[in-house]
């Protein structure tokens, strides 16, 4: 596994520049991104502000699942920016879809 490509991949799946998340973690843009790019390396302990900033554990970091599984993850990550009433707009929706 590539860490860069993994923290990046998160990051795109969040809705989130390189420069957002850099500042949500207290990382330089151009450390993160050098990261992202393979350039440089990572120290655990950056890796474990990232994964808190994406609000995932280090084990779900490097667990590397099947593309629906992460289809899935990544929908439930949108769908909890939600308001409650988009929520049930959108069970309507999912609901008309499946009859």
């Amino acid at each position: 596994m590539e860490i860069g490509r993994r923290i990046a991949e998160l990051r795109e799946t969040a809705g989130w520049t390189t420069n957002r998340l850099a500042n949500l973690c207290g990382l330089s843009q151009s450390f993160l991104r050098s990261v992202e790019l393979g350039e440089k390396g990572i120290s655990v302990e950056n890796l474990q502000l990232i994964c808190d900033t994406l609000h995932i554990s280090l084990r779900d970091f490097f667990d590397i699942r099947s593309d629906q599984n992460r289809e899935q993850d990544r929908l439930l990550r949108q769908i909890t920016k939600l308001t409650e009433e988009q929520k049930l707009a959108l069970i309507g929706f999912l609901e008309t879809m499946v009859k």
